[in-house]
């Protein structure tokens, strides 16, 4: 595969650059593997905590996430948004600088910059060998005067060496601060496959604190907004993506899949297609949940909304996000209960409480996934997205599996659990999301 030039952004959080554009001779289909943080194959695994201790960090990282996305969702406007960095779920390897390093890094659909750690560094814990910038021949920090300096947010200028520098706050109080600079960022899965992109804009952090895990040097910024590598890669991906998540099932050893180009169009039976709805924060990849039916029971979305209130069209439409970075799923507080109810209604086993005291609805189970269980159908629109049990149950401890679902603060988001075994395609030139049944140990 060849590429005469590239697509490269100036990179922001949030706002708006002005981009400098390259033409591409050839469109950049190629995939990547994608790791479960909790997979044999991720230096984030502790291999000394069983399975109820992995779940329960699994589920807490997910429910601060969720609670991070709720803070301030209506008056973030052009502000960075809070997200949980650790709370990623799926590690994205890539090779960074020349000669290249090998990096692994949180792919988060609900972020846009893209940063790692860098030496000289007061760093969070992490196994790999921290990035040293000095070692690579394309490394480049931006100028105090470049465009992406002094448009983006949280920037300031070092009087010393006029370069610039960046600064994250997350919303647990996690923080990545450092330099604004280029590099080159190569992608792929086979030597046939790797794509380079020569001059990436990037944060290289300095100082690094929080709750990230040790198996990720930092996020891979996948959403929408005009700071994310998707954004940057541009036309050479014609606004193609898509991603194919193996289920958790435990300490998994399979990777995961994800596709760019026209490698990642997603066609064929089954494929179910709804729209993505502008809205602010351009990060997010909003969707628009009609109604859930549980078996024979069909539970409207609106219906939740008690009588009196004042549902805006801005919430009618883009009501709910999809993100790679979140675990469990979560409902306006009336529909998940409703929800419940319809699930409790239709098992013939006692419910019993989540020995682990997260999630509410919680069946006796020795096994992987309940067997007759309802079927659960998310009603998007134009797209009836039938999930399995795999989809919609997570084993909390050896004899208990419990209902994956969560009651939304603030934001309604469609996690990671049920989208596995999907090919989820996103196409940002059509403004879509497909979903296709897909086995995705076998993608």
């Amino acid at each position: 595969m060849k590429l005469d030039t590239i697509v490269v952004a100036c990179i922001t959080l949030t706002v708006a650059l002005c981009f400098t554009k390259f033409r591409v001779s050839e469109a950049a289909d190629f995939n990547i593997d994608l790791f479960h943080r909790d997979s044999l194959q991720s230096h984030s695994l502790d291999s000394m905590a069983n399975e109820s201790e992995i779940v329960t960090n699994l589920l807490q990282r997910s429910f601060n996430r969720a609670r991070s996305f709720g803070q301030d969702y209506y008056s973030l406007q052009s502000a960075s948004p809070e997200i949980i960095p650790d709370s990623g779920e799926y590690l994205l390897k890539f090779y960074l600088g020349t000669p290249p390093v090998e990096t692994l890094a949180i792919a988060d659909t609900g972020s846009d910059l893209t940063w790692i750690q860098c030496k000289p560094c007061v760093c969070f814990n992490q196994k790999a060998p921290i990035f040293e910038p000095s070692r690579s021949s394309t490394y480049k920090q931006a100028s105090c005067s470049s465009k992406a300096c002094t448009t983006l947010p949280r920037t300031s200028c070092n009087d010393s060496s006029k370069t610039c520098n960046y600064e994250i706050q997350y919303g647990d109080n996690s923080f990545s601060k450092g330099a604004i600079a280029t590099e080159k960022i190569t992608l792929g899965s086979t030597a046939e496959e790797k794509v380079t992109l020569p001059s990436i804009i990037i944060g290289c952090g300095h100082l690094n604190q929080g709750t990230f895990g040790a198996g990720a040097s930092g996020i891979v910024g996948l959403g929408g907004g005009e700071a994310s590598l998707i954004t940057q890669m541009g036309s050479s991906i014609q606004g193609k993506f898509s991603y194919c998540l193996v289920p958790y099932l435990g300490r998994m050893t399979k990777s995961s899949k994800m596709n760019f180009g026209d490698q990642a169009v997603v066609t064929g039976a089954g494929v179910a297609t709804t729209p993505i709805v502008p809205n602010r924060p351009k990060t997010f990849y909003f969707l628009t949940l009609e109604g859930i039916t549980v078996g024979n029971n069909k539970l409207n979305y609106y219906d939740t909304f008690p009588s009196s209130a004042n549902v805006s069209k801005a919430i009618q439409e883009g009501n709910i996000i999809i993100d790679s970075g979140t675990t469990l799923t979560y409902l306006p507080t009336e529909l998940y209960y409703q929800v419940i109810t319809a699930v409790k209604s239709q098992m013939k086993s006692r419910p019993i409480r989540d020995p682990l005291g997260l999630l509410k609805l919680c069946f006796r189970s020795i096994a992987r996934v309940l067997i007759n269980v309802p079927e659960i159908t998310f009603h998007f629109k134009g797209a009836d997205v039938k999930l399995k049990p795999i989809n919609t149950f997570i084993k909390t401890t050896r004899r208990s599996i419990c209902l994956a679902l969560a009651p939304a603060s603030i934001v309604s988001i469609y996690g990671n659990l049920a989208q596995a075994n999907f090919l989820v395609g996103y196409d940002l030139e059509k403004k879509t999301v497909s979903f296709k049944p897909t086995d995705c140990s076998k993608a």
